[in-house]
C-alpha cells in the first residue's frame, strides 16, 4: 500500500519539492496528494502523474481539511505561516507528522508537549532561510566545539536575488519569493544583535541606512541589513556567551539606500488603507506622501524633501520604476501603501521568461582554540534554471522534501516541535543537498572580529 504524502499549497516554492516526491514515488512507494485552492494552476505533467492526485482544498473548510489530513501519512504545509496552526491542530488530532519551511510561531511551540506525547515530528524552518542556514551553521559550530574551540563570533547572511545574467535593472533586484514579505521586511520591531559583547539596536526607520559590505568570490560585492531575529537562535545554537551574533539579509550594493526612500516617505506602511486607491495613478500615489506646493512639481518636491540630487543614482532608480507616470493606474480598492507599492514594483521586478534568480548565503565563524583566534568563512551560491525552477524553489523545496522522506522512513525520529539543528537532521540532509549542487565553499581566513569599516551609515 502506498504511503500518502499530503502537500498543502502548491505555490512558487513547490516545483522542486513536487518533482522530488514524484521522482522518488516508485522506489519509495509514495503517493502525493496536492491540496491547493487553485489546482487548475498545477502543470499537466504533474496532474497526469499516476502517483499524484491534485484536489481543490480550502484550508478554511474544517470538514474537508480534517478528512484530507486524516488520510495522509505525513503532511507538508507550504501555506502562508499564519495558516499553519489549523493544519498543525489537525495533525495532532489525527497523529500525523508535519513539515513546514516557516518560522516556529508561539502557537506552534505550544503543541510541543502533545507532539512528543504522540511521538510526532513537527519539523519547522527547513527551507533555505530559515533552514539551510541553520544546518550549515550547526555543522561548522559543532565541528569547532568538537575540537575544543570557543565560539567568539557568528554572522550569517542570505539573499534571494536576480542572477547576474538576468540583472537588467538599476536596483539589481527582482522578486524571487513573496513580494509582500519584501515590501514589509524589517517591520514589526527593532532589529537587535550583539557586537563585541554589546547589544545593538536599529529601529525600522534606520534599518536600511545601517548596512554591512560582503564580498563573494566570483560574484562581487553585496550589502546586508540586519534581521530582527539575530538573537532568537542564541540558545538554540548554544551561543549564550558569544561576543558577536548578527544575522542579515543580502542585497546588491546601493539597494538599501534607495529602498530607504520608500521607508522615509511611508510607502511601506501596511497599517492603514487609502480609501480612494482604486484608479489612482502612480504619480498621484507618490504625491500622497509629499508636502503641498502650489508651484513645485512632484519630482522637485521629492528631491527637496529627501535631499536627492538630480544626478544621484537613487534618482535614476526611482525614475526606472515609473513612479511619476500619470498614465499608469492602480486597480486595488482600499489598499494599504505597502500593497500599492508592491503592485508598482511587480511591474518592474517580476522574473520574465528565460530569466533566472540566485540565492546567496554567507557565514562567518570566529573562534579561539589553544589561545589562538581563527576564522572560517563559508558561502553558497545557487542559480535558478528559469522562473519556474528557481533557485528559491530549489533551496526551499528540496530540504523540505528530503526531511519529509527521512521522517517517513524513520531516519528522523526525535519527536516534538523543532528546527533542523541536530546531527540527526542536518547530516543526511546536507549530504543529499550536495547531490543537487547545493553546497558551501569554506575557507580559513585571518580572524577579523567585528569590523567597523564594513558598516556604512
Amino acid at each position: 500500500m502506498s504511503r500518502n504524502i499530503l502537500l498543502i499549497g502548491a505555490g512558487k516554492s513547490s516545483s522542486y519539492l513536487i518533482d522530488y516526491f514524484l521522482d522518488k514515488s516508485e522506489k519509495e512507494n509514495l503517493h502525493l496528494t496536492i491540496g491547493d485552492i487553485n489546482p487548475k494552476s498545477i502543470p499537466d505533467k504533474i496532474k497526469s502523474h499516476p502517483r499524484c492526485k491534485p484536489l481543490l482544498l480550502d484550508v478554511f473548510n474544517d470538514t474537508q481539511r480534517l478528512e484530507t489530513i486524516k488520510q495522509a501519512d505525513i503532511v507538508v504545509s507550504m501555506l502562508p505561516a499564519r495558516f499553519h496552526m489549523k493544519v498543525a491542530n489537525d495533525c495532532i488530532l489525527h497523529n500525523k507528522h508535519l513539515v513546514t519551511a516557516s518560522y516556529v510561531s508561539d502557537e506552534i511551540k505550544k503543541l510541543d508537549k502533545k507532539a512528543k506525547e504522540k511521538g510526532l515530528v513537527f519539523m519547522n524552518e527547513i527551507g533555505v532561510d530559515p533552514g539551510i542556514d541553520h544546518m550549515s551553521a550547526m555543522e561548522i559550530l559543532d565541528a569547532i566545539r568538537e575540537k575544543g574551540g570557543k565560539i567568539l563570533l557568528f554572522e550569517s547572511f542570505t539573499g534571494g536575488l536576480v542572477a547576474p545574467e538576468s540583472d537588467n535593472n538599476q536596483w539589481h533586484y527582482k522578486f524571487t519569493w513573496n513580494p509582500r514579505n519584501v515590501v514589509t521586511a524589517g517591520q514589526g520591531g527593532t532589529a537587535k544583535f550583539i557586537q563585541e559583547d554589546t547589544y545593538k539596536y536599529i529601529p525600522y526607520h534606520n534599518l536600511f541606512r545601517r548596512t554591512e559590505f560582503l564580498d563573494i568570490e566570483g560574484y562581487g560585492k553585496f550589502e546586508a541589513y540586519a534581521n530582527r531575529d539575530s538573537l532568537n537562535y542564541r540558545e538554540a545554537y548554544g551561543l549564550a556567551d558569544i561576543l558577536t551574533l548578527y544575522r542579515g539579509t543580502m542585497r546588491r550594493v546601493g539597494f538599501s539606500k534607495a529602498w530607504n526612500i520608500f521607508v522615509q516617505l511611508g510607502m511601506t506602511d501596511d497599517s492603514y488603507s487609502i480609501e480612494n486607491s482604486e484608479g489612482m495613478t502612480y504619480r498621484e500615489f507618490m504625491n500622497l506622501f509629499l508636502p503641498y506646493s502650489p508651484t513645485d512639481s512632484i519630482e522637485l518636491k521629492l528631491r527637496h524633501y529627501l535631499k536627492i540630487d538630480q544626478d544621484d543614482l537613487i534618482w535614476e532608480k526611482l525614475l526606472e520604476l515609473n513612479l511619476f507616470d500619470s498614465s499608469k493606474t492602480l486597480s486595488l480598492k482600499n489598499a494599504t501603501p505597502a500593497q500599492l507599492l508592491q503592485k508598482i514594483l511587480e511591474d518592474s521586478w517580476t522574473l520574465q521568461k528565460g530569466e533566472k534568480d540566485m540565492i546567496v548565503m554567507y557565514h562567518k565563524f570566529g573562534y579561539e582554540i589553544n589561545g589562538v583566534k581563527q576564522q572560517i568563512d563559508t558561502n553558497m551560491v545557487v542559480i535558478g534554471k528559469d522562473r519556474v525552477y528557481t533557485a528559491m524553489s530549489k533551496t526551499v523545496g528540496l530540504p523540505v522534501a528530503i526531511a519529509t522522506l527521512l521522517i517517513l522512513n524513520k531516519k528522523i525520529t526525535t519527536p516534538g516541535v523543532q528546527i533542523p539543528i541536530t546531527k540527526e537532521i542536518y547530516q543526511p540532509i546536507l549530504k543529499e543537498l550536495k547531490e543537487h549542487d547545493i553546497s558551501f565553499n569554506s575557507r580559513d581566513v585571518p580572524y577579523m572580529g567585528y569590523n567597523p569599516d564594513a558598516i556604512t551609515d
